[in-house]
Order: structure tokens, then C-alpha cells, then sequence
């Protein structure tokens, strides 16, 4: 059996996977938002819009990934909810919907009006995310809003400013590799190796941003609109 994009967990109740480190997209993202509020990042007021309550391995690797890339101390690296840091606002879940991103954002808002950094899961959460700063006037480049996914409508909402940066992933590269994996193994038998110091096959990501900080690297969204999918 072969698994695409979210591994299962133990990763190895499948022959091989093919999917983008989850993690490190995170950290990219975290990189770039604490890159960009400088040393304004230590006051930082940071909202976290995750996934689900059980927590699934694509939910906690890109959550903690962010932490770690912002420079919040990480405690378990596979589950959030136990960090200490003052700089966050809390976990409200999503569903990794528009309407979802919308109602934690506004749960959020109510516990920290400040708030000044909006992780999110995905790009749909994102831009509900974005509605509800909207509504109440924050829509004008005081709250700085990343993601995770690199689809062509979440590229679009960095070029049009409602994102900051997502880290673009490649779902069409994992299922082509994934196929000539297949046909490699029909063929002779051999597994597909796994990329050095994972336990899966990394299919790759880039942070997606108009405006690059010093020392992350990134693509522009001409770019990532050349790369994205959907």
C-alpha cells in the first residue's frame, strides 16, 4: 500500500508514502512570520487555527512546525496544546473550511483583540480567517495571516495580499511518483526508498511570498501560480 500526502500513523502500516514534509512547511511559514514582525516577534499575539480536536498527523506536523520556525519552545513535537508561550492566543479548530476559519477567528478575537499573527491550517481557513478581521476593520495589513497548501486560489490570495506566505505543496508530483513507484515495484520488486533522515518519501514544498525575508528562502506568485493545482 501506498499513501499519499498525510502519512498514517505508525507511518509504517503502509509500504511506502509519498507526501511533503509537513513539518518543515511549517517551519517556513514560521520563519517568515517571525522574519517579517522582527523584533516585534517576541510581543507577538499568535492565533492557531488547526484542524480537528483528534489532532491528525497533518494538524499537529504543520502547527508545530510553525512554532518551531517562529521560535516558540516546542514540548511534545506531535501534539499541540501543552506549550507555555505567552505570545499564544490559543487553538481553536477549523475543519480546514472557509466557514470553519471564519468562526475560530472570530472565537480568537474575542480572547485577544490584538491578535497580530493568524496561523492556519489551510488556505480555505485562511481566508475565512481573513473575513472575520475584515468585518471588524483588520483587513488593512495589521494581521499577518500564513498557510500550508499552494493551491491556485490560496496563491491568489498572496498576490492579492489577504495571506502573507503559504508553503506550496505538490499533490500532482505525489501521485505521479507514487504511479512509477507502483509500476517500478510490478516491475521488479524493489520498494521505494525514503528520503535521507525521514521515514517517507518528501515530495517537496516552497514558501510562496511576495515580500521575502532575509534568510528564508522563497518563490514569488508568478511562480508558485505556475506550480499551483486546483
Amino acid at each position: 500500500m501506498i499513501v499519499l500526502d498525510t502519512p498514517l500513523d505508525p507511518i509504517d502500516a503502509a509500504d511506502a508514502t509519498f507526501a511533503t514534509d509537513n513539518r518543515k512547511a511549517g517551519e517556513l511559514i514560521g520563519a517568515r512570520a517571525k522574519g517579517t514582525l522582527g523584533d516585534a516577534a517576541v510581543n507577538a499575539k499568535i492565533a492557531f487555527l488547526d484542524l480537528a480536536v483528534n489532532q491528525p498527523t497533518v494538524d499537529y506536523l504543520r502547527d508545530r512546525g510553525f512554532m518551531a520556525g517562529f521560535g516558540i519552545d516546542v514540548k511534545d513535537p506531535n501534539k499541540y496544546g501543552d506549550e507555555d508561550d505567552a505570545r499564544i492566543c490559543g487553538h481553536e479548530m477549523t475543519g480546514g473550511a472557509e466557514d470553519g476559519g471564519r468562526t475560530a477567528m472570530e472565537t480568537l478575537l474575542q480572547k485577544c483583540p490584538d491578535i497580530n499573527v493568524v496561523y492556519t491550517i489551510n488556505e480555505p481557513a485562511a481566508a475565512g480567517a481573513f473575513e472575520a478581521l475584515k468585518a471588524i476593520g483588520k483587513d488593512d495589513g495589521s494581521v499577518l495571516i500564513v498557510s500550508v497548501d499552494g493551491g491556485c486560489p490560496g496563491v491568489a490570495n498572496v498576490k492579492a495580499g489577504v495571506i502573507g506566505a503559504t508553503s506550496q505543496q505538490y499533490p500532482l508530483l505525489m501521485a505521479s511518483m507514487a504511479m512509477e513507484a507502483i509500476k517500478k515495484f510490478a516491475d521488479t520488486g524493489e520498494k521505494p526508498a525514503v528520503t535521507e533522515g525521514l521515514d517517507f518519501f518528501d515530495t517537496g514544498a516552497a514558501l510562496v511570498t511576495d515580500k521575502p525575508v532575509a534568510g528564508v528562502e522563497s518563490i514569488d506568485t508568478a511562480k508558485g501560480t505556475e506550480l499551483c493545482w486546483g
